[in-house]
């Protein structure tokens, strides 16, 4: 099985209906899918290469004295010595920082911030774009995810930035690169290495590369869709393998709700509903303590409690 690729470009010509099918298919089968043709200048895309790229190397020495590349040594040493080791479970290899609207950004390399603001306004306008047609497939108004995200308008949702390395790692049998989780947001989109893979999906069971395709955005649905779709659609659980060979570059968008937002199925008056309502900032709180738990006790925790 190949995780599904979609021609975006096709929402708007003669193949919409099957594109909109294919949709469907991703985001109720997968909860993951690549899109082609998703009108993101292949230029900028190259630029944006280029720039992460070009930090992670003015990052690599603070990676290299870091906690994992430190632990993974200490593990390394003990087996020499003949001790029995176990693979670490609470760390990953893996050098992250973070872009939201808020936060400071790297001056360096200096084409970095002007890069990634224009890269970050474009994958913001595709998002809408995919939640739009997520609305279409689930027969809902046009706009009813975005609204729910902001609370009708009243709040920005909250769109931020994950821009990874995962360095050549000499033992991947006694660490992850990352641990298997499920997004706890709206919509993910990732722009990930076209040459190193390592990145899975669970799928019936079986985990399935998700496979380097040049130029292309990996969309994966998170935890409020899942939530807002009553179910229909599911937040897959993913993971990263380390690679021995190989810097495999991943930068992640979440279009997520604002904090303040309210959370709740998107289903007809008197219809049944799988899931809570909540906020989703309450849900934010239980999920960094959970994140790599199952995800049914994180939607239970948040549950208000009846009313006598």
């Amino acid at each position: 099985m190949v995780v599904p690729v979609i021609d975006f470009s096709k929402l708007d010509g003669a193949e919409r209906a099957e594109t909109m099918a294919q949709i469907a298919d991703g985001c109720e089968n997968w909860g993951f899918f690549q899109l082609v043709n998703h009108g993101i200048p292949l230029e900028l895309l190259d630029r944006v290469k280029k720039v992460c790229s070009e930090s992670y190397r003015l990052r690599e020495a603070a990676f290299r004295s870091s906690e994992p590349v430190q632990t993974l040594e200490r593990l390394v040493e003990a087996e020499r010595r003949g001790e029995a080791v176990a693979p670490v479970d609470d760390m990953d290899w893996e050098d992250i920082f973070y872009l939201h609207d808020d936060n400071q950004w790297p001056s360096d390399p200096p084409a970095f911030k002007e890069t990634m603001r224009e890269y970050r306004a474009e994958l913001k306008k595709l998002a809408e774009r995919v939640m739009e047609a997520m609305d279409e497939n689930l027969g809902l108004d046009k706009g009813r995810m975005k609204a729910a995200f902001t609370g009708d308008g009243l709040h920005a949702p909250f769109f931020g930035t994950k821009v990874s390395h995962y360095p050549p790692c000499p033992r991947p049998d006694l660490i992850t690169g990352l641990r298997a989780h499920t997004d706890a947001g709206g919509v993910i989109l990732l722009f990930q290495d076209d040459k190193v893979g390592g990145l899975e999906v669970l799928k019936d069971g079986e985990w399935l590369d998700v496979q380097p395709l040049a130029d292309a955005i990996v969309v994966n649905t998170g935890d409020q869709v899942e939530v807002l779709s009553n179910g229909r659609y599911r937040s897959a659980w993913h993971r990263v393998l380390p690679m021995r060979n190989g810097n495999r570059r991943s930068i992640a968008s979440f279009y997520n709700p604002a904090f303040e937002a309210a959370i709740s199925p998107a289903v007809g008056e008197g219809g049944a509903t799988a899931y809570p309502d909540y906020v989703f900032g309450d849900y934010m709180d239980v999920y960094n303590k959970q994140k790599f738990d199952a995800k049914e006790p994180r939607f239970e925790a948040v549950k208000a409690p009846k009313a006598a």
